[in-house]
């Protein structure tokens, strides 16, 4: 009995050392998820940064372009509304006595569609 007793006592430390020997290698299992999941964050954030930064770049290139052509656009308005303001000034009086003309010379004369009625 003392046999099977000590028989029974091997196997539930042999089951202790395999749970151990689990547990153990659940935690190492943890440990290198965790580790690759980390790496992979700091890959991701790499690339982010890489794709951002390429972005960044096209986006001054193009926005530069842009803004010259902003600026180009601004100076040819500020042109053409010089030259309207100066015909405005150049014509103001001749126009306006033109048009008070044709209204004060009031020539009166039948419609040509008019007929007498009679």
């Amino acid at each position: 009995m003392a046999s099977q007793s000590q028989g029974i006592q091997q196997l539930l430390q042999a089951e202790k050392r395999a749970a151990e020997k689990v547990a153990e290698a659940r935690k190492r299992k943890n440990r290198r998820l965790k580790q690759a999941k980390e790496e992979a964050q700091a890959e991701i954030e790499q690339y982010r940064l890489q794709r951002e930064k390429e972005f960044k770049t096209k986006e001054a290139a193009a926005l530069g372009s842009h803004g010259n052509s902003a600026v180009e656009v601004d100076r040819d308005t500020a042109d053409r509304m010089g030259r309207i303001q100066a015909s405005y000034r150049g014509n103001r009086e001749a126009v306006l006595g033109e048009l008070l003309r044709r209204v004060c010379d009031i020539q009166p004369e039948f419609h040509a569609n008019y007929r007498v009625a009679g």
